[in-house]
Parts: C-alpha cells; structure tokens; sequence
C-alpha cells in the first residue's frame, strides 16, 4: 500500500486534526455496535463536534442527522466518510460544493477518483486510516470553534 503513503502523511493528518472543530461523518449508524458509531461518540467524546450525514437516520449520538452534506447548516472541517469507495466520488463532490478543508476516508476505503475531485476543489486527503484511532494516538484535542 506504499501508492497511499501520500494520504497518510503524519504532518499532513496532525495540521488537519489541530485544525479542526467540526467533522461531518457520512455513513454514521445510530447502531452502537457499528465502528461509525464507536469513532463517532470517540470524536464527540474528545471534543469534537460531529454531525451525522445518513438519510436513514433522524438522530444519532444525540445529534441531529442530515441526509447529505448539503444539508448540513454548520461549516465543516472534516468529511470523514464509512461509505463503500464506490460512493465516495460523489461525497468528495458534496464535500468541495459545502468548503469542507479536508476529506477523511476511513480504513479499507480508498477512491483515487474521490481524493482527485477532493483535491481538485482544494481539500486535503487522508485514505484508508481510521480517523478515531489516529485521534487517539496522537492525543489531539480540537480547535476551539470561533465565537
């Protein structure tokens, strides 16, 4: 997997981590025994304030749920997607119309033709790596959303 090293760049993921305050997370299951939910209530846990994207959903975590990005009424920093890849070029399109800064596919999720679109429209691009993990080994706390 050497071809992902460059969406894995440790500088890279840090400056978008400490950047952020707000994280959309596509695909976010009000199950509690799916790895959307566990990352989720982890981002919100540390600090973070997430918004849950599933049309299937009302609310999850406590949080109201968006059927797209597009929905979504907050700015946002993060896209962090638990989407097959093969939905994941259109997610990087919403991603660019709403100005998010950066897209996050999570692990076992890589999209050369989502992160060209993503990158295309000026976010930066982390792929297959878990975004709950990396929050966890690195210790980061997030930006503080402005007043």
């Amino acid at each position: 997997m050497n071809e992902l090293k460059h969406y894995q760049d440790p500088l890279t993921i840090q400056r978008v981590l400490h950047s952020a305050s707000t994280i959309a997370v596509v695909g976010l299951s009000g199950n509690e025994l799916r790895a959307s939910n566990f990352v989720g209530y982890y981002l919100k846990r540390h600090g973070y304030q997430v918004y849950p994207v599933n049309p299937r959903e009302t609310e999850v975590l406590g949080e109201r749920s968006y059927p797209s990005l597009i929905d979504v009424p907050e700015r946002i920093d993060i896209v962090d997607v638990f989407r097959r890849a093969e939905d994941t070029p259109g997610i990087a399109d919403e991603a660019v119309t709403i100005g998010a800064k950066a897209l996050w596919l999570q692990t076992g999720i890589v999209s050369e033709d989502a992160a060209a679109r993503a990158k295309a429209g000026g976010l930066t691009v982390v792929m297959d790596k878990c975004i709950g993990a990396t929050v966890s080994l690195l210790r980061v706390t997030p930006k503080a959303k402005p007043a």
